[in-house]
């Protein structure tokens, strides 16, 4: 599934110049146009404790090992056309957090020091080599940005995929307003889908229950749609997908920590220029200055820190131009003495 929703002197700009040209690891033609059958059932479930588990895909070969986080609500599959394009050049992997994909449910909340705590677990149980290259995608910044600074030896290098604007009220108060009165609506709703699952009433044709699990994904399988069917039907699905949004509420109204550092981490940031697309005219001006700002003061954190904007791209960089992120990941590598191979 797909994810729900400055001190410039060290922010260098290389628009057009980064992320159309494919990348060395990157053919095109190669690129999956649909979500592989693989993604239909898991791929290895690592034993992280506790009697649970989290479900790890890995492929490729490299001197380190690249990791790949995903947004918020979203699994593995987020990242179908962005791995097998790096595996020619690295090791990479991608994992489904407590309660998503094939993983197990875990304890709530599930917050960012839940998601750094099971990501560090995972590393260790699976006995990947660190340090690693970090690759977050929206919420999945963030989760990497946390990791870095607590365990700032695992990490190598980060590709932050659009991280979303923060502080959003001070840039957007109409926006924000309207979405605050809107949140008690989908919280209700979300609500209504858990109640349902929990009772075993998932899917259901019911006018308020219908819209729980959507349409199948034009982009996946029979086979693929069924495992998300499956999976999003169970209890564990909804319980984490509404503690993680509580969660965002808190963690997106806060700007960017004054404290944050990453040293001399290489940190690239690629920044979509179709994010706020379908936004009010109100507010797009406001959304855009939020997330300048936000990712502006990101690139700060090290003092190797570079903005990437990437055009013809929505939120969805991974999605829509892949070629970007993997171009991304091998300047990361370059930069860390780590060259792809």
């Amino acid at each position: 599934m797909n994810s729900m929703y400055r001190n410039l002197g060290c922010t260098v700009l290389l628009a057009g110049a980064f992320g159309l040209a494919p990348a060395r690891g990157a053919d095109p033609a190669a690129t999956p146009r649909r979500i592989p059958d693989s993604y239909a059932h898991a791929g290895t479930r690592v034993d992280i404790g506790n009697g649970r588990h989290l479900n790890l895909r890995c492929t490729g070969s490299g001197a380190q090992t690249v990791m790949l986080e995903a947004g918020a609500v979203a699994d593995s599959s987020t990242w179908f056309k962005v791995q097998p394009l790096l595996a020619p050049v690295a090791r990479v992997c991608a994992y489904d957090r407590t309660g998503y994909g094939f993983s197990s449910e875990g304890p709530l909340p599930r917050d960012l020091d839940a998601d750094v705590s099971d990501l560090h677990a995972l590393i260790r149980h699976a006995g990947i080599k660190t340090p690693l290259v970090l690759v977050g995608h929206s919420l999945g910044s963030n989760i990497v940005r946390e990791y870095a600074s607590r365990y700032p030896a695992d990490v190598s290098a980060m590709v932050l995929v659009d991280p979303p604007a923060q502080d959003i009220a001070r840039y957007a108060p109409a926006w924000q307003k309207d979405e605050d009165a809107l949140s008690a609506q989908r919280f209700a709703f979300l609500d209504r889908c858990a109640a349902a699952a929990e009772k075993g009433k998932l899917p259901s044709a019911a006018p308020d229950l219908h819209d729980c699990l959507g349409d199948a994904n034009p982009l996946a399988s029979a086979k693929v749609n069924a495992a998300d069917l499956a999976r999003m039907s169970k209890p564990a699905f909804w319980h984490t997908v509404l503690s993680v949004l509580h969660d965002n509420v808190g963690v997106f109204k806060q700007p960017v920590p004054t404290r944050e550092t990453h040293g001399s981490t290489p940190l690239i940031v690629l920044s979509a220029d179709n994010t706020y697309a379908d936004a009010l005219p109100r507010d797009r001006k406001g959304l855009e200055q939020a997330r300048a700002r936000t990712q502006a003061q990101i690139v700060a954190t090290s003092s190797r820190g570079t903005l990437v904007r990437v055009a013809n791209t929505s939120h969805e960089i991974q999605a829509d131009q892949p070629g970007a992120v993997v171009k991304a990941v091998e300047q990361a590598l370059q930069l860390t003495g780590h060259p792809p191979r």
